[in-house]
């Protein structure tokens, strides 16, 4: 069953900008700098956060398996270390 809560207005302005109102920013963790996805349906415009993934955690997992199958078999390729990034990609 869907939830519906207290609508609010906003105004476009001559740049195509719109505000959020603050207790929606609020609530959905609305940040400066957040990314949202917008979606445009018939007259409806449908703005969805993106949750980007930290890529410096996504990194250091990384390195930590490069280092720790060099400490175990040597050092490892160019060809090696790719094959790896692609895997852990399509995770």
């Amino acid at each position: 069953m869907a939830t519906y809560e207290e609508q609010d207005t906003t105004v476009v302005s001559g740049k195509g900008q719109v505000v959020i109102p603050q207790s929606l920013r609020t609530r959905l963790g609305l940040r400066p700098k957040t990314r949202l996805i917008v979606y445009g349906y018939k007259d409806t415009v449908i703005m969805k956060k993106m949750d980007i993934p930290d890529i410096l955690k996504n990194l250091k997992s990384i390195y930590r398996k490069v280092d720790a199958r060099s400490a175990k078999h040597g050092k490892i390729s160019d060809k090696e270390i790719n094959e790896l990034v692609r895997k852990y990609r399509k995770k």
